[in-house]
């Protein structure tokens, strides 16, 4: 409750619990807490395991993915950190800025690009960021870039025109995998975001931000996971590095 997770989801979970340990058939010599307490991690466990595997890139060949979000969730961000990720590991990266609605949003892509040493893509007098995608796209798959990475303009459930956008988008780039980056401090408000997001573009894995010390990042956690888009990664701070594998154990 403290974590912000959804009350229904915290029944779910004490029912489990109670149908996986029967106090009563344990032998004296076990230790209940310690049975107790394995029976909340592996129920914990299943709780935040969507069971799907996210699609992985492959080498030698353009791994086109788009990021899609709210405004203010750290998508842009977390695309440099993402595209770092796999630099780093020896992919060659190349990032698109398709975000034409927030002013600015160039300008810090661009930083963040030069900063990690990322080759970028983008024109401040195009409005359009369709077209700005499918250039950017091309320009990259001709250079035989095998990570490039789409990042779009935030957007609220709420919005039509923006979503319509983002469909365009996809349709003409065609991502391998479409990446909703989440803002943990929403909490549980998170699951209704994910499924409208689902609901447009499909939605193959979720990265979730701000988890650095923040009260609302299970509920933002466990509502996601009941959206069925698997959790790949977690923001952990505001550096270019700090980005993780998210492992639910």
């Amino acid at each position: 409750l403290n974590a912000d997770v959804n009350m229904q989801l915290i029944q779910e979970l004490n029912a489990n619990i109670k149908k996986s340990v029967s106090l009563q058939d344990l032998p004296n010599t076990f230790d209940i807490r310690r049975v107790i307490e394995k029976a909340v991690i592996t129920e914990l466990t299943n709780l935040l395991d969507s069971g799907l595997t996210p699609k992985q890139p492959k080498r030698k060949k353009s791994n086109i993915i788009m990021f899609v979000g709210l405004q203010g969730s750290g998508k842009t961000t977390t695309c440099t950190k993402l595209a770092y990720y796999y630099r780093t590991r020896g992919w060659k990266v190349g990032l698109v800025c398709a975000d034409t609605f927030r002013a600015g949003a160039f300008d810090q892509l661009r930083q963040n690009a030069t900063k990690a040493k990322i080759p970028y893509y983008g024109k401040r007098d195009e409005s359009d960021p369709v077209v700005i995608a499918a250039e950017g796209v091309k320009v990259f798959k001709q250079k035989k870039f095998e990570i490039i990475i789409v990042d779009t303009s935030g957007r609220h459930k709420q919005e039509e025109a923006l979503f319509e956008e983002m469909e365009a988008i996809s349709n003409a780039v065609k991502p391998d995998q479409t990446i909703f980056v989440l803002d943990s401090t929403i909490g549980q408000a998170a699951q209704a975001q994910a499924v409208a997001f689902k609901d447009r573009v499909d939605v193959g894995s979720v990265i979730v931000t701000k988890l650095d010390g923040h009260a609302k990042g299970g509920g933002a956690l466990s509502a996601v996971a009941k959206t069925g888009a698997p959790i790949t990664f977690i923001g952990v701070g505001e550096h270019i590095n700090e980005l993780e594998k998210f492992n639910t154990k």
